[in-house]
């Protein structure tokens, strides 16, 4: 075939693609419609895995030669403009714009929603509160620096719910206006500093190094101040219009933080679920392994445990746990009523797909 013939096949196809995602589009506002009446949730993360998950095993069923990445992106924006059709969506995220959460919350969300940048998490979770956002992003840990200990904290007193999890992979660039030998000062979150730390240590010693509240006040900064430099995302380098002097510089080649989705209301059963506790043991010997040894017994896989001072009284600790399985199956639903024995107060922070697809 001719280039023409080629290009006109193409003008075919797209002319269809158009007429399809119009179809879809009426469909959905169906699907609003439905849920309107019935007053459930508009976003529903485990339809999303499912129908994610179905196309990505369609393609490779087929031998698509779009690879997973890209069938993933494109319906993750088909979604997110699906979602701007069942309501006017707003999602709060720990700001500013440009950050790790920022690019979380739009690989999950997509570009067709509202955005609300907030300048703490505690912020994040009362804009969600007060309903004048549906949704908020906020990290909660990173598999080389740990647990994101405010996230924790504010768990303590809020009543949302978790309802899906991200996980993003980190990318931590060194970034300026200037040849790296003329930078004398770093800005950066005290975070990815840690996260980079083998990789300063080598080729940036004796630079200041500056902690500030974000990667992108860093990148700012960077911009505004001679012989700076920043790390930070890619993101950030183009809004505020700085080189990528070496990139993807952090320690770990699989660098990855967790942010939670934050809502009104859990997610029904998947069939790979996770569910995240919070519970405070009783001020006796043996307390915590009591509790602890449901799970044991009902072989019950806990991935994650994190302690945190209840800041209600000296020595007094709530626990986070991340355990497999949804709260509403009966093996995990013995477990928690076990635990609830040995403990002063347990509440389920949320369940929700386990093994997120992106």
């Amino acid at each position: 075939m001719t280039l023409p013939e080629i290009r006109k096949q193409i003008d075919v196809i797209d002319e269809q693609l158009v007429q399809l995602f119009n179809e879809r589009a009426d469909l959905v506002h169906e699907v609003g419609v439905v849920k309107k009446a019935e007053g459930t949730a508009i976003y529903a993360p485990e339809r999303e895995e499912q129908v994610l998950r179905a196309l990505v095993e369609k393609n490779r069923a087929r031998g698509g030669r779009l690879p997973d990445k890209a069938i993933l992106a494109i319906y993750r924006e088909i979604m997110s403009a699906s979602l701007a059709l069942e309501k006017d969506l707003t999602i709060a995220f720990l700001g500013p714009e440009a950050t790790n959460t920022h690019q979380a919350a739009l690989s999950k969300f997509g570009a067709s929603v509202n955005y609300a940048p907030q300048v703490n998490i505690a912020d994040v979770f009362d804009r969600v509160s007060r309903g004048q956002a549906d949704y908020g992003v906020v990290p909660i840990e990173n598999s080389t620096e740990g647990a994101v200990n405010p996230t924790l904290d504010v768990f303590m007193e809020s009543d949302l719910r978790i309802c899906a999890q991200i996980l993003l992979k980190i990318e931590n660039n060194l970034m300026a206006k200037i040849p790296r030998d003329q930078i004398r000062k770093v800005y950066s979150h005290p975070q990815v500093f840690g996260q980079c730390r083998n990789w300063l240590h080598t080729h940036l010693r004796g630079v200041d190094l500056i902690e500030v509240s974000s990667t992108t006040r860093a990148a700012e900064m960077a911009a505004a101040e001679p012989e700076s430099g920043a790390l930070a995302g890619h993101m950030a380098s183009e809004v505020y219009g700085l080189q990528i002097l070496d990139a993807s510089i952090q320690d770990s080649p699989n660098n990855t933080t967790r942010f939670l989705v934050i809502g009104h209301a859990a997610s029904p059963p998947t069939g790979n679920d996770r569910t995240s506790l919070m519970f405070c043991v009783q001020d006796k010997p043996g307390a915590l392994f009591a509790a602890l040894e449901p799970f044991n017994r009902l072989k019950i896989s806990m991935s994650k445990i994190e302690s945190r001072p209840s800041k209600r009284k000296a020595w007094e600790y709530f626990f986070f746990a991340d355990v497999d399985g949804h709260a509403n199956e009966p093996k995990l639903r013995e477990a928690i009523s076990e635990l609830s024995q040995h403990c002063t107060f347990v509440k389920t922070l949320g369940t929700y797909p386990r093994t997120p697809l992106g």
